[in-house]
């Protein structure tokens, strides 16, 4: 497979750019590139503290692999990249990745040495949520979902906890709802239309069903509102409006605490402007 020709050779001027370019690069990269953007989407944090080396080993590739992707973007190489992220590196975010590490090492198997790693994750996931999600995409979507006629979630596989629970908290609230599921390979596509809003939940590795219905509603002009994971997920393509939400895991594990809090977070807030 050969791979793409740098689309522009100026580089991202801004963070904001420089994740609209990934995104827009992103479908089009060979295997090891694609591991590249993808890893530098849940970690843009360790941009600007780490080597290049560490960088593409993170990602699984060699370190030339690592340059290339970095030039795709339009840098001259990973230390103009890593200037732009210095540049807007506070410092004061914590290192999920080294102490999860430390808690590995140190903890054994027992029940309460597995809780405190769990919490641990759950609360650095948590914690991140306030610099994943976007202010004013929050509230574009809270507008969206709260004027919409009839609100249609979807959310399979591990998505399916936070889609069930939010469908729960709209019908506690009487806000009209359809859950949406693969249950009897029922389809009830035909139910949304024209003023109604798409709510769909997916993580790597996306669901297919989850990204197809939402990709025909959106071709419909219906609006999506996509919680997803990364800036080069296939939701964000589509959606109105995106929520990213990084999920720190332990080991092969990865729970849904810092998804349920912005899940609670958009009910509330949508109940709110149902009752104003």
């Amino acid at each position: 497979m050969s791979v793409p020709q740098e689309s522009n050779n100026t580089p991202p001027s801004s963070v904001k750019e420089f994740e609209q370019r990934l995104l827009d690069i992103a479908d089009r990269l060979p295997k090891r590139l694609k591991q590249c953007a993808d890893y530098v989407a849940t970690n843009q944090d360790r941009i600007a503290i780490s080597t290049v080396a560490e960088m593409a080993e993170g990602a699984g590739v060699q370190s030339s692999a690592f340059m290339r992707f970095c030039q795709m973007l339009g840098f001259s190489g990973y230390s103009e990249m890593q200037k732009l992220f210095r540049e807007n590196y506070s410092g004061g975010w914590p290192d999920y990745n080294t102490r999860l590490e430390h808690l590995r090492k140190t903890a054994a198997n027992s029940a309460p040495a597995l809780l405190a790693e769990f919490a641990e994750a759950a609360r650095t996931s948590i914690e991140s949520l306030l610099k994943t999600v976007e202010v004013q995409a929050l509230e574009q979507s809270v507008d969206c979902i709260a004027k919409a006629e009839l609100i249609h979630i979807i959310g399979l596989n591990r998505a399916f906890p936070v889609a069930s629970y939010l469908a729960y908290a709209f019908e506690k609230m009487q806000i009209p709802a359809v859950l949406h599921s693969t249950v009897g390979k029922l389809d009830n596509r035909h139910t949304i239309r024209p003023g109604d809003v798409v709510l769909g939940i997916t993580f790597s590795p996306y669901s297919p069903e989850t990204i197809d219905l939402c990709k025909t509603s959106a071709q419909k002009g219906i609006d999506v509102i996509a919680i997803t994971d990364t800036i080069v997920s296939p939701m964000c393509k589509f959606a109105k409006h995106s929520l990213l939400v990084s999920e720190v895991d332990f080991g092969s594990f990865r729970a849904l605490s810092a998804t349920l809090c912005l899940a609670i977070t958009l009910a509330v807030a949508v109940g709110s402007k149902h009752t104003a």
